[in-house]
């Protein structure tokens, strides 16, 4: 069996009055990602670690922000196409550990939710899809609320 890791990391500014995406799941806030899809920055991170695990370069070579193709592109549709990306080489989805960084809204109440649709869109048991959130203690521009950010961890196989 060959066992592979990755590590994706995305970031987006928050702007007044653009929905915020995060983990598949529509958030309420006063703020949302600038982006040139949805802007969800962690599906970007999760697509960024399985597309590295699997050595397919990153989001932004399979998916690039100058083609009108993904302009406002649901990025479940991204990750969908990424796990199709990498099971065309053979390599299925062992888990995915990932973190959110955002002083606010509050994202505890989200994180089931975002697991469950995480773990529909890459066909896996939602127990192998972690999602924890973090406020940076408001230090740098996720503390000041200008931007979010996300990092996240994944494990592939290949039998």
């Amino acid at each position: 069996m060959k066992i592979r890791t990755g590590i994706g990391f995305d970031v987006h500014k928050l702007d007044v009055g653009l929905p915020l995406w995060l983990g598949g799941v529509r958030v309420e806030h006063s703020k949302g990602c600038v982006a040139h899809s949805d802007g969800d920055v962690l599906i970007h991170a999760i697509c960024d670690a399985l597309l590295g695990a699997a050595s397919m370069r990153d989001i932004g070579y399979h998916f690039p922000d100058n083609d009108n193709t993904y302009k406002a592109i649901d990025s479940k549709i991204l990750l969908k196409r990424t796990v199709e990306l990498i099971g065309g080489r053979g390599f299925r989805i062992g888990n995915v550990d990932s973190i959110l960084c955002m002083q606010r809204p509050k994202l505890k109440p989200h994180i089931p939710e975002m697991q469950r649709v995480l773990a529909e869109v890459m066909g896996i048991d939602i127990e192998d899809v972690s999602v924890k959130a973090t406020t940076t203690e408001q230090l740098g521009f996720e503390g000041r609320e200008e931007g979010v950010s996300a990092y996240a961890s994944v494990l592939i196989y290949k039998e």
